[in-house]
């Protein structure tokens, strides 16, 4: 029995190696192609809740639940980095793979909402390059989506020329005016 015993916890050391290593390498493969990366407090979350906002995540966004040693190691010389300071705590990490920011953080929000989760809130998020604090969520939160960024540029480019339209098909009330007159004019009274 005692050799059954020595042979399992010699080979545990290799066994949890390997796991870290196949987290971190799932961390990295997150962070390629990733427009925003944030951790999310998660200090007494049930797996319930955590599946729960993982169903409410857009196809875009990814919830992963990992080791901050793990994420720390996997964003090292990245551009990620700026995000060291939150990797602190029971954090779990959204990966936001496309440029629609707010919608991804939307479930974020209403998750906290509904489960009256105070706490729960997000750490730090790296956007850009840049790191953003649990304060300056909102700019993130509001800011415009590509289609709402396109539709105003879309404005802002027809917006003269629709001007410059009206204008060239206005009829010239003046010259209008000037040329019935002169036709009037120039007609023999019956």
């Amino acid at each position: 029995m005692a050799s059954l015993r020595s042979a399992v916890s010699t080979s545990l050391p290799p066994i949890r190696a390997a796991v870290s290593r196949m987290k971190k390498e799932m961390v990295r493969r997150e962070l390629e192609n990733c427009h925003l990366l944030a951790g999310i407090w998660c200090h007494g979350l049930t797996v319930r809740q955590l599946q729960a906002l993982r169903g409410a995540l857009p196809p875009s966004a990814k919830l992963i639940v990992a080791k901050n040693t793990l994420v720390e190691k996997a964003i090292a010389g990245t551009r990620w980095e700026p995000l060291r300071p939150c990797a602190k705590g029971m954090n779990a990490w959204l990966f936001v793979h496309s440029d629609e920011i707010p919608p991804a953080l939307k479930p974020c929000r209403d998750f906290q909402r509904d489960f009256k989760l105070a706490l729960n809130d997000f750490t730090g998020a790296v956007f850009e390059g840049r790191l953003y604090g649990p304060d300056d969520f909102q700019a993130l939160e509001t800011m415009p989506t590509r289609m709402e960024s396109y539709a105003y540029l879309l404005g802002c480019l027809q917006t003269p020329a629709v001007s410059l339209l009206s204008i060239l098909q206005a009829p010239d009330t003046d010259a209008d005016q000037a040329a019935e007159g002169a036709a009037a004019a120039a007609a023999p009274e019956n």
